[in-house]
C-alpha cells in the first residue's frame, strides 16, 4: 500500500504574484504532489487554506500518513481548531514535513513550543546545501552537496529546539549560514523541516529538492497504527499491583565477589 501524503499549500501568491503564477501554473502545492507521484510507493493528493476546513478534516486526516505544509503570508487566516486537530494528528504517528516559510506557521511553532524565528534577506542568492548526516535516509541518493542558482536567504540564530538531527545546513553567498534540514519526533510523529522554497523561485522544479522531498515521505511515514487519543493518559485503576520480581543471580558479598568467604 503506498504512503498517503497531502501537500498543504497556502495557495496565495499563486493567485496574486504572475511571476509564481508562471512558475507553477499547477500551484506550489500541485508540483510538489506531482513530483512525489513519480515514486510508486507514495500517493499524494493536496488540499488548500481556502477550502471548508483548509482541506484537512478529521476524517482526511485519519487517512493521511504523511502532511506537508507550504506556508508564507497567511499564517494568521489558518484556524485554530484545524491547528490542533493537525497536531493531534502528528502526536497520534502521522508525519510532518514543514517546507521554507513554514516555520512559522501554527502548527509547526506548536508543535516545536519555541519561537521559531530567524534572520531573512530576499535577494536571488545561490544557496548550498551541504549534507551533515550522509547515511539518514532523508539524504538517500544526494551529493555531498548541491546548489540553487535563486534562494532567499535564512539566516541564523534559528529560534528551535535542539533537533533530533541536523541533515542539512545551507550557505548563502553573502556568507551567511542555516540548519535546512531538522528532524524531531512529537509524540508518535516524525517532524522534518526543509527550508528552500521561496515562491519566486523555481526551487519545487529541482531534481534535488525532489530526492529530499520523497525521501522525506518515506522518513517521516510511521506504519503503525494511530495512538487513539495521544493528549490523554488512560483513565483506568489498576486492579492489583504487579507481583514481586525475585531477585535472579548470585548474591555478592559487600566486596562485590561471590563466595570470597
Amino acid at each position: 500500500m503506498p504512503i498517503r501524503a497531502v501537500v498543504w499549500g497556502e495557495n496565495h501568491h499563486e493567485q496574486t504574484n504572475k511571476v509564481v503564477a508562471d512558475l507553477y501554473p499547477e500551484g506550489m502545492h500541485g508540483t510538489i504532489a506531482g513530483a512525489l507521484n513519480a515514486d510508486d510507493g507514495i500517493e499524494a493528493t493536496t488540499a488548500t487554506l481556502q477550502e471548508p476546513e483548509h482541506g484537512l478534516t478529521a476524517e482526511r486526516l485519519a487517512q493521511t500518513d504523511v502532511l506537508l505544509w507550504w506556508g508564507h503570508a497567511r499564517h494568521k487566516q489558518v484556524e485554530d481548531a484545524v491547528v490542533e486537530r493537525v497536531v493531534e494528528a502528528v502526536w497520534s504517528g502521522m508525519g510532518l514535513i514543514a517546507l521554507h516559510s513554514a516555520h512559522f506557521s501554527k502548527p509547526f511553532k506548536r508543535l516545536m513550543g519555541t519561537p521559531c524565528n530567524l534572520t531573512w534577506r530576499e535577494a536571488g542568492e545561490r544557496e548550498r546545501l551541504w549534507l551533515t548526516s550522509r547515511n539518514h535516509p532523508i539524504a538517500a541518493g544526494l551529493p555531498d552537496s548541491f546548489e540553487l542558482e535563486n534562494e532567499e536567504m535564512y539566516g541564523e540564530p534559528f529560534g528551535i529546539p535542539e533537533p533530533m538531527e541536523t541533515v542539512f545546513v545551507s550557505w548563502f553567498q553573502g556568507g551567511e549560514v542555516f540548519r535546512s534540514g531538522a528532524t524531531w519526533k512529537r509524540g508518535a510523529g516524525n517532524v522534518f523541516y526543509f527550508r528552500p522554497g521561496h515562491e519566486t523561485y523555481p526551487t519545487y522544479h529541482d531534481g534535488n529538492v525532489h530526492t529530499v522531498l520523497r525521501n522525506a515521505v518515506r522518513w517521516a511515514h510511521n506504519p503503525a497504527k494511530r495512538l487513539a487519543d495521544p493528549t490523554k493518559a488512560p483513565n483506568v485503576p489498576v486492579d492489583k499491583a504487579p507481583e514481586k520480581i525475585e531477585e535472579r543471580g548470585p548474591k555478592l558479598h559487600a566486596h562485590g565477589e561471590e563466595g570470597l568467604r
